[in-house]
């Protein structure tokens, strides 16, 4: 048994089918990308990964527990966090208190005006050691509104982390970065996979990315599967290259 298990897997819209007998199987510990050019179905397959999204039909399981029914919210119980390719953060809050809201949501305080005072401190303590993990110490006290896109990629991830995930789905991490941001991403992505042993699935466009990072990948064209392997195993894939690597994005 994987540790996410996803089976034949159907999205229909009417008579317009988004995504068309998906199978995919990670393993604990593993750092998946899916990637394929536009189209390809890839936002609808995460969304109905977590839940947003119900499956037409196929079946979706998370350390063999059958996700049918189970919505979003409960899926986050269950240990799945999420980033967007739009990034979801609260500008008008410092780095430091978005960080503290999804630490706040994970200790079980997100209904409660107050704070007991013996979780002051250990509260405080997680934010803090989130902050460093993410190299978002030097801007904690800085509006998340005023950052560059990067740190507010890294905030947004980190916000996810809080909430120790033990799948980590992130949509698009590098969208609209230069260079020197798209490198710091991937290294904070590649950091906390390592350190904390997170399974993490990412949708990338920038190869570069997914090349360096993913252990596997797997490749959709037109809703469909197309083809799977280690990044060696895609590179010399020539119906890849032909549809995505070597075609039009």
């Amino acid at each position: 048994m994987s540790f996410l298990e996803i089976d034949n897997v159907s999205k229909h819209f009417g008579s317009l089918v988004a995504v068309d007998g998906v199978s995919m199987k990670v393993e604990k510990g593993e750092l998946r990308a899916v990637i394929g050019p536009n189209g390809a179905g890839k936002p609808t397959f995460f969304n109905l990964i977590t839940g947003m999204l119900s499956l037409t039909k196929g079946r979706i399981t998370l350390e063999g527990q059958d996700l049918a029914g189970v919505d979003p919210s409960q899926r986050v119980g269950l240990g799945m966090a999420r980033t967007f390719q739009i990034t979801e953060i609260f500008p008008d809050l410092t780095v430091r208190e978005n960080i503290r809201i999804p630490v706040e949501i994970q200790a079980g305080l997100s209904m409660s005006p107050f704070m007991p005072k013996a979780m002051r401190a250990p509260i405080s303590a997680r934010v803090d050691e989130l902050l460093e993990a993410g190299g978002l110490t030097r801007i904690a006290n800085r509006l998340a509104g005023e950052l560059s896109h990067g740190d507010q990629r890294a905030t947004e991830i980190m916000m996810s982390i809080a909430l120790k995930p033990r799948l980590l789905l992130l949509d698009e991490p590098t969208a609209g970065m230069g260079d020197d941001e798209t490198y710091a991403v991937a290294r904070l992505i590649r950091r906390i996979h390592k350190d904390q042993g997170l399974t993490i699935v990412l949708i990338e466009h920038d190869m570069r990315v997914v090349f360096n990072l993913a252990d596997r990948i797997t490749v959709l064209a037109e809703g469909r599967p197309l083809a799977e392997g280690t990044p060696q195993d895609i590179t010399e894939n020539a119906t890849v290259q032909a549809a995505y690597l070597g075609g039009e994005a």
